[in-house]
């Protein structure tokens, strides 16, 4: 299959690495072109442009930072639907806003381009090893079009509902890790205090009904108080606001989302932005003098 593939960060990259092993012919595009050498030397060909990357291709994969960033890919002088032919299918990855994503299908719709939201949950890691989870919003028959390439980079692929769920089931997976990451980061902090013997605890705890994804992958970093890139607390932070503007529209309060929204804006105030988003455990420590 001819997919274009455009935003190569810390996710797309990979991502796109995994659709060339499984055998699609692919164009790349990014914002800063040098991310695009990888994937060259695996025998991808570069496109200037969103519009010229999309021009020959069956499927547009777009995997960028925030909603100005698809609005721009997708809808620019220079964007997809510049380029595209009709009956081209668009699946966009980033996380962005539900709203913005029902308003873009619908201008894309008018030039017979189908759209998929399709964010992805699974960290770096997941991205690296094909093993994303992928909720997907949006007609059936393009999901069936897109599941071969869908299908070369999760492991889990729910359709969840029309377009926009994607993103608004995106929201639901951020609330829940901002809770979880904040959970974790308290009950180590409690350990560490007591001097416990922290390889114990986890043993202990990541073994029972407390044991997750984020326990299980990310204690280290709390307990050594490093915390290298998996997820970026920037991006983790904006998908938290998309999150709570979801909820306001809705009428629905979400405190502990807003909370951990709050510590994570002051942590990125602080310089650690570009860190892993389990760096929470840093307000935690600090608040207890740790």
């Amino acid at each position: 299959m001819k997919v274009a593939f455009i935003g190569l960060g810390t996710m797309g990259l990979p991502m796109a690495m995994n659709l060339l092993a499984a055998g699609h012919h692919l164009t790349v595009h990014n914002r800063s072109r040098d991310r695009e050498l990888p994937l060259i030397e695996a025998g991808a060909t570069a496109a200037d442009t969103p519009a010229t990357a999309a021009a020959a291709a069956d499927i547009v994969i777009v995997c960028v930072s925030d909603t100005p960033d698809v609005e721009a890919v997708l809808l620019g002088p220079e964007g997809v639907m510049a380029g595209a032919q009709p009956g081209t299918l668009v699946i966009d990855m980033s996380t962005i806003s539900p709203a913005a994503t029902r308003a873009i299908a619908a201008q894309l719709a008018t030039q017979d381009i189908a759209m998929l939201d399709a964010p992805v949950s699974g960290g770096s890691e997941g991205a690296e090893n094909g093993t994303l989870s992928i909720m997907v919003g949006g007609d059936g028959d393009a999901l069936t079009k897109a599941m071969p390439v869908l299908e070369a980079m999760g492991k889990t692929i729910t359709h969840v509902g029309p377009i926009g769920a994607g993103q608004t089931t995106k929201a639901i997976n951020q609330i829940v890790v901002a809770g979880t990451y904040w959970a974790v980061a308290e009950g180590l902090a409690l350990g560490l205090k007591a001097e416990l013997d922290m390889a114990k605890v986890v043993q202990a705890v990541g073994s029972g009904a407390a044991g997750s994804w984020a326990f299980t992958h990310r204690s280290d970093n709390m307990l050594n108080n490093t915390y290298p890139l998996g997820f970026r607390m920037r991006l983790h932070r904006k998908d938290l606001l998309i999150a709570l503007e979801a909820a306001r529209e809705l009428g629905l309060p979400l405190p502990m989302a807003a909370y951990v929204e709050q510590i994570e804006s002051g942590l990125i105030a602080q310089g650690f932005g570009d860190e892993d988003m389990s760096a929470v455990a840093r307000s935690v420590r600090e608040m207890g003098g740790m």
